[in-house]
């Protein structure tokens, strides 16, 4: 064996190893779906907003609030993306959200880490498990590529101008998370969609674990075989969340969550 596969072999074998040991503290199974049609306190709610198609809205949201994302109106894909309100060069790391948690599989109970190391939101409910945090968002090359007629609004070009609102650059975006994107990932690594994946009346709830500035954007997904750019309208509640218990799942899902949680409580 060649001394490079010698090295790729060992770095398998490290990976193996470190897999298996993150997941050894994790739970056996995750909980199944959140059930549609669950309703929100009234008392709870501070904002409703409604995103058209194509469009892309802003929010700032405090530790310990929540936005639940929802496909009332038929599905659509919404990218996400955040940054800490105190530090804006803090924000969403996609990359080390999948690494951490040893998987791409985002859903209830998974967390959202920072660029670090902190938990900035958690998936408290989820009705689908049907979010892409690999793929990222569409631009105006993927659309002209896509779909006839252009041009179409696409998630770069909104990002963009959601960051520039929050006095931030291009340069401050990082890698979205889209939500309500059914990409399968098959046993060689290549991306389908899976349609059946997401349904009108699927929803995610998200808790803010610090002060975020948080960016939506609702375009269709790269990999969205629709041959029309028709993204239906995406509902959008901010609200208070219930204070967490000490069993909260996502607090306690694996030990790199709560390692976030303390690197949270430590203020780095």
């Amino acid at each position: 064996m060649s001394d490079e596969a010698s090295q790729i072999a060992e770095n398998r074998r490290r990976y193996e190893e470190l897999k298996q040991a993150g997941q050894g503290h994790a739970p056996r199974a995750l909980p199944g779906p959140s059930p549609r049609g669950v309703l929100l306190d009234e008392g709870a709610i501070l904002h409703r907003e409604t995103i058209p198609g194509g469009w892309y809205w802003t929010t700032a949201l405090k530790a310990g609030e929540a936005l639940r994302l929802g496909l009332d109106h038929g599905p659509s894909s919404v990218a996400l993306i955040a940054w800490s309100a105190a530090d804006t060069s803090e924000r969403l790391n996609t990359a080390d959200t999948v690494k951490v948690q040893w998987t791409a599989a985002l859903t209830k109970g998974r967390v959202l880490f920072s660029d670090m190391g902190r938990v900035m939101l958690s998936l408290v409910e989820d009705s689908c498990g049907a979010h892409d945090a690999l793929v990222g968002g569409s631009n105006a090359a993927s659309n002209a590529a896509r779909y006839a007629g252009g041009p179409h609004r696409n998630t770069r070009d909104n990002l963009v101008l959601a960051a520039l609102k929050s006095g931030l650059e291009p340069r401050d975006i990082p890698p979205c998370v889209s939500f309500f994107a059914p990409v399968v990932v098959g046993p060689e690594g290549r991306f389908s969609w899976n349609a059946a994946g997401r349904r009108a009346g699927d929803f995610v709830d998200l808790r803010a674990e610090m002060d975020l500035i948080v960016a939506l954007s609702n375009c269709p997904h790269p990999l969205d075989p629709a041959p029309d750019c028709a993204p239906n309208p995406v509902a959008v509640t901010r609200f208070r969340a219930p204070p967490p218990a000490a069993d909260d799942l996502c607090r306690t899902a694996t030990i790199e969550a709560v390692r976030g949680f303390e690197n949270n409580a430590a203020g780095f």
